[in-house]
């Protein structure tokens, strides 16, 4: 017993150092940690102080109102209305959101589900494959292909249009909200199925039923990632648009969007002109938008988890 002791001792008498060294280890850890989230924190903060300070003398000069309810925008002649390119963002986020988000959806639940493993390894593949294709080459696809399609379909005099916009927008969110709903759905306490089957639900009901509102705020997620990749786009959407400054009047007007406004005219805008300023106003007009919608489905999904 006293041998023990001793040793006890003995090991207790060698132990600060080697504590010493561990907690410094474990500090450097944990600071490392903070700087990495506060370095998230303050690229935030910077993206939106730049874009305000920068944003907001267009809109002090020209005015809020007719700023953002203008529905003219002519550079060469100083007039600067942006509402036709944020109903054509809206209209073409709408668009892709209602098309994209039941065959995401579904898709998920297909994998999750039901789907055989040699199956779903394909499909997961041909998922992943679409989430590493540049936006250009959607672009180009969409102009070579979809373009086309939709004047001969529907006898016009350019494809370029909403609709088009629309249809790539819509394959191009799907690998987001494909693999985010498949992963919440997964997370699924399998209880809760079982619970269901063993009540009588069929498989489909207690997925349809039980499955997938138990993973809303994953599939909520997932609806966020995909509306922020729809509204954010530009190289695809420009592409394919017909990139013209109209009100999106049908599914077959030549758009412009907000991000596409940005791209094809601030490398021919003067540093300083009113023109310039006005673009990073959109910008902002634009940055504020993500965060509202952000905003709107983190509350929807915060009060659906209340009920």
């Amino acid at each position: 017993m006293e041998s023990v002791l001793h040793m006890e001792r003995t090991a207790g008498s060698g132990s600060p150092k080697k504590r010493t060294h561990r907690e410094l280890l474990e500090q450097g850890v944990h600071l490392i940690f903070f700087l990495c989230g506060l370095l998230a924190v303050a690229a935030v903060l910077g993206i939106s102080l730049y874009l305000i300070f920068s944003g907001l003398p267009a809109i002090r000069e020209i005015g809020l109102k007719a700023f953002l309810l203008g529905d003219t925008w002519a550079s060469s002649q100083g007039v600067f209305g942006i509402l036709p390119f944020i109903l054509s963002s809206l209209a073409g986020t709408a668009g892709a959101v209602i098309l994209g988000v039941p065959v995401g959806v579904l898709t998920a639940v297909f994998l999750a589900k039901t789907a055989p493993a040699k199956v779903a390894g394909v499909i997961r593949s041909a998922v992943s494959l679409l989430a590493g294709i540049p936006s250009v080459v959607y672009g180009l696809v969409g102009m070579v292909v979809l373009v086309p399609a939709v004047q001969r379909t529907f006898g016009l005099a350019s494809g370029a249009s909403l609709l088009a916009a629309i249809v790539v927008l819509a394959i191009m969110i799907l690998p987001s909200i494909i693999s985010v709903s498949e992963t919440a759905l997964r997370a699924v306490p399998k209880e809760y199925e079982e619970a269901s089957l063993a009540l009588g639900a069929t498989e489909m009901e207690t997925y349809f039923r039980v499955s997938l509102p138990a993973a809303r705020s994953g599939v909520a997620t997932a609806v966020v990632l995909g509306v922020g990749r729809a509204i954010g786009e530009a190289m695809a959407v420009i592409m394919v648009s017909g990139n013209v400054p109209n009100l999106p009047e049908s599914l077959f007007t030549p758009v412009r969007f907000l991000t596409t406004a940005i791209a094809s005219e601030m490398n021919y805008a003067t540093v300083g002109s009113l023109w310039r300023d006005s673009l990073f106003s959109i910008g902002l007009v634009l940055f504020l938008f993500i965060m509202m919608i952000n905003a709107a489905l983190n509350f929807f999904v915060k009060r659906k988890k209340e009920d």
